[in-house]
């Protein structure tokens, strides 16, 4: 295909009376001025006396075989005096771009290039690689059908086809099905400013002038059109992603199996004793409550330990089928000694708790509380999905309709598009938290069966004997995990500043239900509420989209957040040193007051050793280190205040689950070889998955032209990118730590429960 390029020059700089020069060609009118005059921002003006324009080509038909072309260039002015000017017209050598092979030209603002390029016949995508060595000038690159006029200028390059802002690196993928002529133009544009790629005024403009002439904007690029993947390579990743996790519910298969096998040979071999763990025992052994010598303060005797276990009767002769949730009972109904408050007191203030201090109230009506965390994240993720969903479908149809692809922050040198969708991959990769969150819903729902099954035995061990089975909160995280899933998947169709929110809503359920089922372990009575749980997570959820909207410069949004940070943190401290025995809804400030009173007589007045040294030392470190966020959060206000929140809640869930570990370990407790392989597969396999979290390959705290600077090509089967294998290594991450929470404390199956102590 033959190209002609015309070449201006006019030294009039009198902008009342431009040349004029109008070009007629057979299939179209392409007309500019000279001066030719750009527009910036505060009305500022960019003229230039040189401008240099490509025709559009004119094809051979077949019909009528190779003729010549015909083009008429008028030339006109309106001013009254005489315009030299210069006029030159060459014929272009390199018009069309070649597949596999880099082709190098210059542009500026008023001088823009575009090429023709068509599919070879065994290629059905291209990917258009355009590399710069400089950041600046901003410039643009569209990919246009083969209609004339070709939008070439600032004003209108964004009328017609697909673009993207450059700096240094960028990158479009283009199938043959969107152009039926299989060709198209490629359109390089300079801008006259560069702050639509994060730059500022060119400092020769600096100041109080608006109108600047003959700017030097000139830019090197290089451009390389190279086949992108095949179809094949779409099902040879959708197979690798779906073998990949569903080993894991073969590898579930084969434990459960081994683990049937073995208790059957114990008790084929009638080894089971209540102390091994290994089996059932069907006798029932009187059971007291105990207390480490020297600690008689709020000791209870035998009578009243057996009165305790009275009010926990009910569960020793429980009809089958009846912790069914055939009715629910009130939050005020949950609690079932309201007639020995005193007692309650007593008992939780003690120095020395043990699990049968705190697992006094009916088990069916504690069940059936945490079962409300169940229902209440299905509701939730109902409500909150949908709209997501409309919305990013919204962001799509945009993207596809307008062709401006500064919308959305991809890989672009590894996104893959499939349908409408414009990175496959990055919502493929999900699948993971859906397929290993529906499988830990199964490993949940077959040890609720299996403890349903014993408690319709009457197994001592179920009702005296090791940590108390509630499934609730495990169903809310298996069900946390899977939107996980869903709304990452969600994100990754357009990802952007405003819908990051998406990404990390569920991340933050996911760490406090974490949280809650870590304490609620050895803490079943007094574990918090699923509505005042949830309430909590949605004031952290209204937190974060308040700080994407002001947390990016406004110092008063977090001098606000810090002192909610740390006011919290500490009411949320002495709730739990006092075992939730001081009442914050009756005496809003004086849980602060009492706290300071302690600490000024305990630490300062007398410095005796505290009453709960355990505890203390928790709650001390947690505060260091919320503290040191809020801190940060002050002085550094970061950008991203999604993953900053979601930071804090990481940290306190990683202390916790150290602290629950070492003092475990402290009180001559065992690690099981099941949560202990959970325990070094999760460390591994969160270290791997952090590793590729932090390799960034986008970044929408930058502009869009920025944030192509960092993109990578694919890893990973020449499909995924680290972004991708982050996903895969975070869901079996997420995996692995809530099969440690699950299984952690297996040895006290067959432990009395006088006997596990409270941390």
């Amino acid at each position: 295909v033959d190209a002609v390029r015309v070449y201006v020059n006019s030294s009039s700089e009198n902008l009342q009376y431009p040349v004029l020069f109008v070009v007629r060609q057979q299939k179209g009118v392409l007309s500019w001025q000279v001066p030719l005059i750009f527009r910036g921002l505060y009305q500022r003006t960019y003229n230039y006396q040189e401008v240099s324009r490509t025709l559009c080509p004119s094809e051979p038909t077949p019909e009528t075989g190779p003729s010549d072309q015909i083009v008429f260039v008028d030339v006109a002015s309106m001013a009254p005096f005489n315009i030299t000017y210069e006029l030159l017209v060459t014929r272009l050598e390199n018009f069309q771009l070649e597949t596999n092979k880099a082709f190098n030209f210059t542009a500026s603002p008023s001088q823009p290039q575009y090429f023709l390029y068509k599919f070879p016949r065994d290629v059905d995508s291209v990917i258009i690689k355009v590399v710069s060595d400089a950041v600046y000038p901003c410039s643009v690159v569209s990919v246009q059908d083969i209609v004339c006029p070709v939008y070439d200028l600032d004003h209108n390059v964004e009328f017609n086809g697909v673009y993207q802002s450059v700096t240094k690196q960028a990158a479009i993928t283009v199938q043959r099905k969107d152009f039926p002529g299989e060709q198209f133009f490629v359109v390089f544009v300079i801008k006259p400013e560069d702050y639509a790629c994060g730059g500022s005024v060119p400092s020769s403009i600096h100041g109080n002038v608006n109108r600047t002439w003959n700017l030097q904007r000139t830019k090197n690029l290089q451009v390389t059109i190279v086949p992108s993947i095949k179809k094949s390579v779409y099902v040879q990743a959708m197979f690798f992603s779906f073998v990949s996790f569903l080993s894991f519910y073969l590898g579930s298969v084969v434990v459960a199996f081994v683990h049937y096998i073995r208790v059957r040979r114990k008790a084929s071999a009638g080894r089971l004793s209540p102390e091994n763990g290994s089996g059932i025992m069907t006798s029932s052994l009187p059971i007291t409550a105990s207390t480490p010598e020297g600690s008689s303060y709020g000791a209870i005797d035998e009578s009243s330990s057996s009165g305790g276990r009275q009010l926990s009767s009910p569960e020793r002769g429980l009809p089958a089928g009846s912790d069914t949730d055939s009715s629910v009972e009130e939050e005020s109904d949950f609690d079932t000694m309201p007639e020995i408050e005193s007692d309650k007191n007593v008992i939780r203030t003690k120095v020395f708790l043990y699990l049968s201090d705190l697992s006094r109230k009916d088990r069916r009506i504690v069940s059936k509380k945490y079962k409300i965390y169940f229902w209440n994240i299905i509701t939730i993720a109902v409500f909150y999905a949908l709209p997501v969903i409309q919305l990013v479908i919204t962001y799509q149809t945009v993207v596809n309709v307008t062709g401006n692809q500064d919308i959305c922050y991809y890989n672009f040198l590894c996104a893959h598009p499939l349908g409408v969708l414009s990175a496959f991959n990055n919502i493929l990769s999900n699948v993971g938290h859906m397929l290993l969150g529906f499988l830990f819903l199964l490993i949940v729902l077959r040890r609720d069966i299996l403890h349903r099954r014993a408690m319709e035995m009457k197994d001592v061990y179920t009702l005296d004997y090791g940590i108390p089975k509630h499934f609730g909160l495990f169903y809310a995280m298996g069900i946390a995990l899977m939107m996980e899933g869903v709304l990452s998947a969600c994100y990754h169709v357009c990802p952007n500043y405003s819908n990051f929110q998406f990404d990390t809503s569920f991340m933050y359920m996911i760490a406090g239900l974490c949280m809650l089922k870590l304490y609620q372990t050895r803490h079943p009575d007094i574990n918090a509420s699923a509505y005042s749980a949830y309430a909590s997570f949605a004031v952290v959820i209204c937190l974060a989209v308040l700080g994407v909207v002001f947390g990016k410069n406004d110092m008063w949004f977090w001098v606000i957040f810090s002192m909610i940070h740390v006011l919290a943190s500490l009411a949320l401290s002495t709730q739990i040193y006092y075992m939730g025995r001081f009442k914050i809804g009756k005496y809003y400030l004086g849980i602060f007051r009492r706290a300071a009173m302690v600490l000024y007589t305990d630490c300062i007045q007398q410095c005796s050793r505290p009453m709960y040294m355990d505890r203390m030392v928790l709650l001390i470190v947690g505060n260091l280190v919320n503290w040191s966020f809020a801190i940060f959060g002050l002085l550094y206000r970061p950008r991203d205040f999604a993953s900053y929140i979601l930071g804090i809640f990481i940290c306190n869930l990683l202390l916790y689950l150290a602290f629950y570990i070492i003092m475990k370990l402290r009180s001559s407790e065992k690690l099981l070889p099941i949560p202990l392989f959970c325990i070094v597969a999760t460390a591994v396999v969160w270290a791997a998955a952090l590793y590729f979290f932090f390799q960034t390959l986008s970044s929408w705290e930058e502009t869009p032209a920025e944030s192509r600077e960092k993109n990578r090509p694919c890893i990973l089967l020449g499909f995924f990118d680290d972004h991708d294998v982050w996903h895969f290594l975070s869901a079996a991450a997420l995996f692995f730590s809530f099969l440690v929470l699950l299984t952690l404390d297996d040895d006290l199956d067959m432990v009395r429960r006088d006997k596990i102590p409270v941390f």
